[in-house]
């Protein structure tokens, strides 16, 4: 549904821009053309807004059916309008392709109607009924201010963060290891933050850090973070950060070291995924003797195991009433309480949970937004129920999906997009924005700004609890969030599910033709191993003749060089990688940017 819906978007924009900003090149442009197509293209995305809720094999291969002739319809418009940009200095070349175009717009148009008339007859013959999806109305704000609390609810965990607290502060002088361990989504990251932030732990330590660690970690990033947390890197000019970045980890390491010996530290490694990354590292931190102290969470119960200075501490799923507690909480806020008519139904719906705080405060983001009717609460805890007898890792997954598809149809493609960030990124807002806005994939608000429409859809994201602020900068405002591994990975799953995006690691890109093929957009994530030629990643690169949106993110800090020849590319995200003059000859590009050991540049056009 959000691709399809996204692809709609899209086309919606390109058709926008020519209206109000024509190519100096384009001699006549057809307004009748142009506005046939955007009534029946505003036909089909009504279409999947009433049925969003709707799912089968019928559906599904309609919404495929509309995504591809979105896409070939701007392939067609988008390859005129370069062709007459590129072409516009010859002679004679700018009348025949602007006939081209008309030419074109009228094949496009009849594709789309007939999308249109398919779309009518399975709603005739097939006899579909429209679902109405009742649901309160996002409040429409001109900023990110007043967005959810970043402070993480400590519903049920009370007892736990005193046992942590008096197990850091205790009067054992040497260095100690506790471990918070359970599986995913069971809150240790939010006990670990209260922990944390706690104003007595901020006293008793004289230095704290925090860094998360992903299941693909860089030891040479964590050393870094760690020494940008503590403060080493802070002072540091660009130039002498950069020559801080090109030491080897045993050269940081040691200054890290030197850093900590003699004070009282609080490290915190947060979702550490195997005991190697430990052993790999804990030699960076000595043991002053002085009540020192690290917090490790994991997933893993053998690697808690494996930290034998103190017994692992084990998180538990929430009772009845702490379930209830956390659920009201979230959907109703401190100040009210259940309505009486949803009272039975709600505690149902917790029930379903199992316990699982992600699972309780996801769901409770989907009814907080959403219509508070018996009967759409009955249909929450149906789906909640059919979730929780997969059992597993499904469980989560599930529920977590049901909060996905409850999404209204615009919020979807933004959601989806969260995919294209690495994990345990910190997002900055301002990228995130215009990211959403060169790809055109926002709902326009004739009173409002792409740019307003945005920021407002990110706050709804994070009203629903599928997004998380991580910090605010000045006049309270978002600066950057976070979005949970769990979530990220839902993300990924149903966005590569259809074809909205994809993302593989260079290191497989000799298999090309399988896995970039006929996407939209490519995101490229390098892998700590890979030993990739530049001829392999060249032949991968032009084999992707559909992209619009090519993000390549790097994993550790060389660089390296990757030729951009996509004549209707949209969106370049190069994060080290360095760039060819080829790129300057991108004409459809809305958002480019490159960070090299040289160089800065980000724009959007």
């Amino acid at each position: 549904m959000a691709a399809a819906y996204a692809s709609l978007l899209s086309l919606t924009h390109i058709l926008d821009r020519l209206l109000q900003h024509p190519p100096r090149q384009m001699a006549v442009i057809d307004k009748a053309q142009i506005d046939s197509l955007l009534q029946n293209i505003s036909f089909l995305q009504d279409f999947l807004e009433d049925f969003s809720l709707m799912s089968g094999d019928m559906i599904q291969e309609l919404e495929e059916k509309i995504a591809r002739s979105a896409y070939a319809a701007e392939d067609i418009i988008e390859g005129r309008v370069v062709d007459l940009i590129l072409e516009g200095s010859e002679a004679g070349s700018e009348r025949s392709s602007s006939s081209l175009l008309c030419q074109d717009m009228q094949k496009v148009i009849e594709a789309i109607a007939s999308m249109k008339k398919d779309v009518m007859k399975i709603k005739e013959t097939e006899g579909i009924k429209i679902m109405e999806q009742p649901r309160k109305a996002a409040t429409a704000g001109s900023s990110l201010r007043g967005a959810s609390d970043s402070k993480n609810s400590m519903v049920g965990f009370h007892e736990d963060l005193i046992q942590i607290m008096e197990i850091l502060t205790g009067h054992q002088s040497s260095l100690r290891i506790i471990s918070i361990v359970g599986m995913g989504g069971i809150g240790k990251t939010t006990l670990a933050r209260n922990v944390y932030h706690h104003p007595y732990i901020v006293h008793h330590f004289h230095v704290h850090a925090w860094v998360t660690i992903s299941q693909q970690y860089s030891l040479h990033g964590i050393v870094l973070a760690l020494m940008k947390e503590i403060g080493i890197l802070a002072k540091c000019s660009k130039e002498e950060e950069g020559e801080e970045i090109t030491q080897s980890v045993d050269e940081l390491g040691e200054r890290l070291h030197k850093s900590l010996s003699g004070r009282k530290y609080l490290i915190v490694m947060d979702d550490l995924w195997s005991i190697e990354c430990w052993n790999d590292i804990k030699m960076f931190f000595p043991d002053n003797n002085n009540g020192s102290r690290f917090m490790i969470t994991t997933r893993q119960t053998k690697v808690a195991d494996d930290f034998r200075s103190c017994t692992p501490h084990q998180l538990h799923l929430l009772d009845k009433d702490q379930s209830w507690a956390l659920f009201c909480d979230k959907v109703f806020g401190k100040e009210s309480c259940c309505p009486p008519e949803l009272e039975e139904v709600g505690k149902t719906i917790v029930r379903n949970c199992g316990g699982l705080p992600l699972a309780i405060v996801a769901i409770s983001g989907l009814l907080a937004k959403s219509s508070r009717a018996v009967e759409y609460w009955e249909h929450v805890a149906n789906n909640t129920h059919e979730a929780l007898n997969k059992g597993g890792d499904g469980l989560c997954f599930e529920i977590l999906s049901l909060s996905y598809k409850h999404l209204p149809v615009h919020l979807k493609p933004c959601f989806l997009y969260m995919a294209i960030f690495p994990e345990d990124r910190k997002i900055k807002i301002s990228k995130l924005v215009k990211l959403w806005v060169a790809e055109g994939i926002l709902k326009p608000m004739s009173s409002r700004s792409l740019e307003e429409i945005a920021e407002d859809n990110l706050k709804d994201l994070i009203d629903r609890n599928l997004i998380q602020v991580h910090a605010y900068g000045s006049r309270n405002k978002i600066k950057t969030c976070t979005i949970h591994d769990l979530l990220r990975d839902l993300c990924l799953r149903e966005a590569q599910k259809e074809k909205f995006l994809r993302v593989t690691m260079m290191d497989v890109l000799d298999n090309h033709s399988k896995i970039i093929d006929n996407n939209r957009r490519l995101i490229i994530q390098r892998s700590s191993y890979e030993k990739l030629c530049r001829q392999q990643v060249f032949d991968a690169m032009n084999s992707a003749l559909c992209t619009r949106s090519l993000i390549c993110w790097k994993s550790n800090y060389k660089s390296i060089k990757l030729p951009v020849y996509f004549r209707l590319l949209r969106v370049l995200n190069m994060d080290g990688v360095c760039y060819d003059k080829e790129t300057l000859q991108l004409v459809n590009l809305r958002y480019i940017y490159f960070v090299a050991p040289s160089i800065q540049i980000s724009r959007i056009l």
